[in-house]
């Protein structure tokens, strides 16, 4: 078992900490000596995973502060192991998966803690066969604990390499062969994009900018960990609407916002109305789907009704919920490959899609230049992209509360809630859903809140998040009220922010 430190730099299949002083209450733990300890462990477990006696890594960073101190640790300790380092500096997560597969690396670490505070990062690990799973970070975790590390060795080696360029120029192909027409083929296009000082200005300068696209309008290409502008995430309402605002101010075709290490995209139409959450998995539904009739898209379990629809039967695909995080969704959506089940696409409500023909690899740029290409062949033919997603239905409300448990055990507690709340929902005749793989989804009809709530148990926190959608205007107090007649008997459970929404 992980005790501490090691147990609290866990966080799923990354690692994460708080790499920098300044945020009262946070004191830094991803330290210098933690790093070089990570580093060396992880070397110990690679030569063990792949049974090699040399190794080659790549590593990369997003623009976080902490980024090039992190990176020069990890550097040294693995070069002093055997190991040859190629640097790729600022670089995105998907692309540092991607040196696997151009570099033939036997792995890749990008430094990041994707849209976290400015004070945290953290460690993403890859292998020729995908990210590293949960099991894997704390078996390298496991190493920190027990004391073992890797010894020096020769034949270590640093070299510096310009993969950014390998990568967008395999985007910029991508591009020219799906709009056609040359070598300027977004010639007349034009795209904004907020890369939230992120990792992603390289977009303009690498990818659109070549291909003849107007850029004017776009916004935070600068890398700067401070993040002084927004918060570098697509999910965040100050964020998306300052990618809104400037398609509008810009007249753009097409607007793109990136999160810090551009392994998740949103986008905005031509009106400056955001494509994100159901819309954005609408429409990477209608792109995955493209040749893959029939064919099956697995998202996370907060996803609308109205989209369960329109993958069904506006699009005749099959929509699978799943368990909220990012791996479990593409996860399931490999299973089911292997099961001989067409699945094309796994993409979470937070905007990490992955598709099968780009290796299951969340990649918002990826997810972007699919966008914006059937958006460049859909203005040439006098369309507008939204026309693909026009009949999917859109919830009136939507709101998320997040109740704190305050036990200290807390898994069992928020077990016991939803194993009470099921059989109640069930003894009031209510309508459980039996398609969720994680927590209760209970749906409602007319003049009842005309939609659904659904209470689940956070991966890593002691939090229930709540979610509930409506048809109706005021159908989420509806609907949450009649929860509330549940929660209000529970123990071990702080609903302050229902009594709050209720008020």
């Amino acid at each position: 078992m992980l005790m501490e430190p090691w147990k609290n730099l866990k966080s799923g299949t990354d690692i994460r900490g708080v790499a920098l002083e300044g945020v009262e209450g946070q004191s830094v733990d991803l330290t210098d000596e933690i790093v070089e300890k990570i580093a060396s462990a992880f070397a110990i477990w690679l030569y063990d995973k792949t049974e090699k006696e040399s190794l080659t890594v790549a590593i990369g960073r997003d623009s976080r502060l902490s980024g090039p101190r992190i990176m020069k640790i990890l550097e040294k300790t693995l070069s002093a192991a055997g190991i040859r380092i190629l640097l790729c500096g600022l670089a995105s997560t998907p692309a540092m998966f991607m040196t696997t597969v151009d570099l033939k690396t036997d792995a890749a670490i990008q430094i990041t803690a994707s849209h976290h505070p400015w004070n945290r990062n953290g460690l993403k690990f890859f292998l020729p066969t995908g990210g590293l799973e949960g099991d894997d970070i704390k078996e390298i975790l496991t190493l920190c604990q027990e004391g073992r590390f890797a010894p020096a060795k020769a034949g270590g080696s640093v070299e510096e390499v310009s993969y950014m360029d390998t990568y967008a120029e395999r985007l910029r192909a991508q591009i020219t062969e799906g709009v056609g027409g040359g070598d300027q083929p977004l010639a007349g296009f034009h795209v904004t994009v907020d890369a939230g000082n992120g990792a992603g200005g390289f977009y303009v300068s690498k990818v659109l900018q070549p291909l003849g696209a107007e850029t004017s309008g776009s916004e935070f290409l600068e890398p700067d960990g401070s993040f002084p502008n927004h918060i570098p995430n697509p999910e965040n309402k100050e964020a998306m609407g300052f990618a809104c605002r400037a398609v509008k101010n810009a007249g753009a075709d097409l607007g793109i916002i990136f999160d810090t290490d551009v392994d998740r995209a949103g986008c905005v139409d031509s009106t400056g109305r955001e494509i994100n959450r159901n819309r954005l998995v609408a429409l990477a539904s209608v792109i995955a789907l493209q040749g893959n009739e029939g064919g099956a898209v697995v998202t996370d379990s907060i996803t609308s009704s109205g989209l369960k629809t329109f993958i069904e039967e506006t699009l005749g695909g099959k929509h699978v919920r799943f368990k909220r995080g990012y791996k479990n969704v593409i996860n399931k959506a490999i299973e089911m490959n292997k099961a001989g089940i067409n699945t094309p696409l796994a993409i979470e409500t937070s905007g990490h899609a992955a598709l099968r023909e780009n290796y299951f690899l969340d990649d918002g740029a990826y997810l972007a230049t699919r966008i914006l290409i059937e958006a460049a062949k859909m203005k040439k033919a006098g369309k507008d992209l939204v026309e693909l997603i026009e009949k999917l239905e859109e919830p009136a409300e939507s709101i998320e509360l997040r109740f704190n448990i305050t036990e200290s055990d807390f898994r069992p507690v928020g077990e016991r809630i939803l194993g009470d709340l099921e059989a109640f929902g069930k003894e009031q005749g209510w309508a459980v859903a039996d398609d969720s793989f994680e927590g209760v989804r209970i749906a409602f009809g007319g003049g009842e809140g005309d939609g659904w709530f659904l209470l689940r148990l956070s991966v890593h926190d002691p939090v229930m998040p709540l979610n509930v959608e409506s048809n109706i205007p005021g159908g989420c107090k509806i609907l949450a009220a009649k929860l509330a007649t549940f929660l209000e008997t529970v123990s071990g459970l702080d609903i302050t922010p229902l009594k709050e929404f209720l008020a």
